[in-house]
């Protein structure tokens, strides 16, 4: 267990004490400060760190990265009491670099990027745009950020299980009980698959009419415009509609026999076990972006920067944070039924294949 507890913490400390010295590098006048005018935020209305310039901001950066680093160290050499402030400190500096720090362009990268690999092969204004568009380095700054926001909540995490003294691998004290048990998981995981399947299908419903010209949730003026500033724009909304409607036919996998055992379509594959990791690690990762990208929509809404008669261009995206939170418990379900026996500690037992029809 101190081992597994070492690993995360060193970690997350190296990573913290690394972003503590660009910030200071920054404040200093190093270039490459991912906020403020240097970010190609559309008037500032994205990103949260939006108002930020390297001086003052490079030095809160690296507060915030010494924090993490003190943070992290603290889980790992310090006594009980120490490691219960530092789990207290580490799940806020988590979820501030993991969900609010980064801004819905970091979905919007994620998504363009199988595009952008072949736009250049097509004409027109596609074809001009490429994956550095897609990833410019402040978006690639938020895969940081998000980095050591995972880095830091798996330390406070494996710091917890060592204090209730639980398994460092798999987390458990006992047995399977109560919520955890795989078939309180399978029951539950089954509500939530539902919810990650449904709720994005209100945003794919517009962007699938506004290329037909059908304007559902917004005028006709707005779709023209759009049109006029940027034409295809229409088309690229579609193909992210689509994206997100296939990402919801994946999830269906979490809870079909197809996402255990890989289908008979698939050329050396077939009828082999899906390894876990497989399905837990994108479907988390999509998770933590689209819940981001929602909190975007969600804090532009509220701030007042929306037309309400145009609902169907932001009123579908504020309910991502659902869907997020969806997909994040079927994953979660998903694991809990398929783990098994702990090869650590050897708590649990071999569970069955899904019997579902694939």
């Amino acid at each position: 267990m101190t081992t597994i507890i070492s690993k995360a913490g060193y970690a997350a400390a190296a990573w913290s004490a690394a972003y503590a010295a660009a910030g200071a590098a920054w404040a200093l006048g190093a270039p490459g400060f991912p906020w403020g005018a240097s970010d190609p935020d559309p008037d500032g209305a994205l990103s949260i760190l939006a108002g930020l310039t390297p001086d003052p901001g490079g030095w809160w950066v690296a507060a915030f990265g010494l924090l993490g680093a003190i943070t992290a160290l603290a889980l790992v050499r310090g006594g009980p009491a120490v490691q219960r402030v530092a789990v207290f400190a580490a799940w806020p500096l988590a979820l501030l670099l993991t969900v609010v720090i980064p801004d819905s362009r970091l979905m919007m990268g994620v998504a363009y990027t199988p595009l952008m690999t072949v736009a250049g092969l097509f004409n027109g204004p596609w074809g001009q745009i490429g994956l550095g568009d897609a990833w410019p380095w402040p978006v690639l700054n938020q895969l940081l950020c998000m980095l050591g926001g995972v880095l830091l909540a798996g330390a406070a995490l494996t710091a917890q299980r060592a204090r209730r003294e639980a398994c460092g691998s798999c987390g458990r004290a006992d047995e399977d009980t109560g919520w955890t048990t795989p078939a309180s998981a399978a029951r539950w995981g089954r509500v939530a698959v539902m919810v990650a399947v449904v709720t994005p299908l209100v945003y794919c419903a517009t962007r699938w009419a506004w290329p037909l010209g059908i304007p559902l949730g917004v005028s006709r003026e707005f779709l023209e415009q759009g049109d006029r500033e940027a034409p295809g724009i229409w088309l690229a909304g579609a193909y992210l509609a689509t994206f997100g409607a296939l990402g919801g036919v994946l999830t269906l996998g979490l809870v079909q026999r197809w996402g255990e055992i890989f289908p008979r379509w698939i050329p050396g594959l077939r009828g082999r076990r899906v390894p876990p990791l497989l399905a837990v690690l994108p479907a988390t990762l999509v998770a933590i972006i689209i819940a981001v990208a929602g909190l975007t929509y969600v804090r532009r809404a509220l701030a007042g920067l929306f037309d309400l008669a145009e609902w169907g261009a932001w009123l579908p995206e504020c309910f991502w944070p659902l869907w997020g939170a969806a997909l994040g418990a079927a994953a979660l379900a998903y694991h809990l039924r398929r783990r098994g026996r702990c090869p650590r500690c050897l708590r649990g037992e071999d569970r069955p294949l899904a019997a579902s029809a694939s």
